[in-house]
């Protein structure tokens, strides 16, 4: 089949010139230039003036046939009715016989055949040079585009950090000025409270000795001498009274002062390197492990250098080690798990399909029931914050809700997301769960049947602060389907996205940094990711869609760059 090969593979078929149906191309006619299906070749074709003496070549020779160039036959621009039979290398021109015997008779001849062989040498030469520079203009071109995310990305987290300091700014600055407004209303209050009560002891003696001037000045107008004599010794005694003793000075209330408010309190934009260090990403397989599995759907490092691996569809749950380039298989059980993880304690959990309590395998290597209980719901994804925390994705077709539970270690639900403030469901399918720094949630949701979807970015308290759906030119030609998500040691995000065989690497918010695809180190189906102790990336495969292998592989992989 002829075809042309665009950006991005695919193939677009050329239909045959006489009949322009989709029969395959089969036949090329060199004289006319025409590429024929089989039918037109022999019902069409044949019936063309000379047909019988034209060459024609089948589709296997296209591309590989070179027509002949007949040199025999070229007319000489000096002299009419003279052929060129000879290249003069010193004039470089063709010459005929007659040029040859009057001006180049001393020159440097070739035969026209060499002089052509030589020219089309030269010119695959500088051809080869113009595809090696459109190459590195088109690598050069991937990597701007990169710097351009890249730079988009940091910028829009900038931007949010601001956002987010200014709101922290804001709060401490009126913290700070309730408190100046709370210190005033004390020292207020202690100011009024010492002149209150002075003022109250002031107005007790008045009235008492109003009073007492009242009483005095009715024993003054007794009529009476007797009486008089008899009670002025007491009088006078009466009329000793003391003077409250108030405070010689009252303290004010305190002034206010303002204060400067700077660049320098608030922040600053100091110059953060060269970006293109920022996406200087690099993935080196270390090893290459054989399974017998049909996909790796999850995969969990275990502390004994052990790995747990399952397949979900084929119900297959192994706990595996290296051997060689093969996976020992230590123990098996026949379960479909779709979600595990490690607690710091070792202890292993699994979501099993059908199953509303976690699992967990024991010490001894059973499997038993965790404390774990996400009924109505099923669990479809575990992440652990630590050993006290654990985040489940959950999810029930049947009633048609979706969860993400956080739950205390005795399996209480501290927390469950389950709708935004305008009680729309916040989540489709939760699958996959990792957190950051920053106490972002981070949740892979699967959005259709046919495996697209998106990673939410969760805010501690449930506020959704992004949703990314895939990057504009890496999924110009197929949607975003993320299967799996882990957080980098850098605290940036790793989205597996299987309809590109690409990994998204995503900041803490949720913005695109960059992305690397697998294809470009051998690894073609990526499925899985984990990471180990030592900060390696576990990749668990697939396989392409229709084949019936059993041959998933694992890859340990050494990281740099994000």
């Amino acid at each position: 089949m002829a075809s042309s090969q665009p950006f991005g593979g695919g193939q677009v078929l050329v239909n045959c010139k006489l009949c322009e149906t989709d029969r395959p191309i089969q036949w090329k006619c060199m004289d006319c230039s025409i590429l024929m299906c089989g039918h037109c070749k022999d019902k069409v074709h044949s019936q063309f003036k000379n047909a019988l003496d034209h060459k024609i070549i089948s589709r296997e020779e296209i591309g590989l046939h070179t027509e002949e160039l007949d040199f025999t036959n070229i007319k000489c621009d000096e002299h009419a009715g003279q052929s060129s039979c000879l290249y003069c290398n010193t004039c470089e021109v063709l010459v005929c016989p007659t040029c040859v015997a009057k001006v180049h008779k001393k020159h440097d001849l070739i035969e026209i055949r060499d002089e052509y062989k030589l020219k089309v040498e030269r010119l695959k030469e500088g051809q080869n040079k113009i595809q090696k520079s459109n190459t590195n203009m088109k690598a050069k071109k991937d990597d701007l585009n990169k710097l351009m995310s890249a730079e988009n990305s940091k910028y829009s987290k900038v931007r949010q950090d601001i956002y987010a300091h200014e709101k922290t700014v804001k709060e401490q600055v009126e913290k700070c000025f309730k408190e100046l407004l709370n210190k005033l209303e004390q020292s207020h209050e202690t100011v009024l409270t010492t002149v209150k009560s002075d003022l109250n002891a002031i107005s007790i003696f008045t009235n008492q000795t109003e009073d007492k001037i009242n009483e005095v000045q009715d024993f003054i107008d007794i009529s009476n001498a007797t009486d008089f004599f008899k009670g002025v010794k007491k009088m006078e005694k009466s009329t000793k009274i003391q003077e409250p003793q108030t405070k010689p000075r009252y303290s004010s209330s305190p002034k206010f002062v303002p204060g400067n408010i700077n660049q320098s309190n608030i922040g600053s934009l100091q110059d953060d390197g060269d970006l293109s260090a920022e996406i200087n990403i690099s993935l080196v397989i270390n090893d290459t492990y054989q399974t017998e599995l049909e996909v790796i759907t999850n995969v969990s490092p275990y502390h004994d250098q052990s790995i747990w691996i399952s397949s979900l569809k084929y119900g297959v749950f192994q706990r595996v080690k290296p051997e060689g380039t093969n996976l020992k298989v230590m123990s098996k059980f026949n379960i479909k798990v779709c979600g595990m993880a490690v607690t710091t304690s070792k202890q292993l959990l699994l979501c099993v399909k059908g199953e509303t309590r976690l699992q967990q395998i024991s010490r001894s290597g059973n499997l038993t029931d965790s404390v774990y209980d996400v009924k109505p719901l099923f669990p479809n994804a575990i992440h652990v914050v630590s050993d006290n925390k654990l985040i489940v994705g959950t999810h029930d077709s049947e009633l048609k809700r979706s969860a993400v539970m956080i739950m205390d270690k005795k399996g209480d639900k501290e927390t469950v997301y389950e709708h935004d403030q305008h009680n729309q469901p916040l989540f489709s399918n939760p699958l996959y769960i990792t957190t950051t720094r920053n106490g972002n949630i981070h949740v892979v949701d699967r959005i259709s049947d046919y495996g697209r979807g998106k990673v939410v970015i969760l805010r501690q308290g449930g506020h959704i602060i992004n949703q990314y759906t895939g990057h504009s030119i890496i999924n110009k030609s197929y949607p975003f389907k993320p299967v799996s998500i882990v957080t980098s040691s850098s605290d940036n995000l790793v989205v597996v996205d299987i309809a590109t065989k690409n990994l998204h690497i995503l900041n803490d918010n949720g913005h695109f940094i960059s992305y690397f695809n697998t294809k470009d180190i051998g690894i073609k189906h990526p499925y899985s990711l984990a990471l180990n102790t030592t900060g390696h990336l576990y990749i668990g495969c697939g396989r392409a869609v229709g084949s019936h292998s059993k041959e998933a592989k694992l890859y340990e992989i050494n990281i740099a760059g994000f």
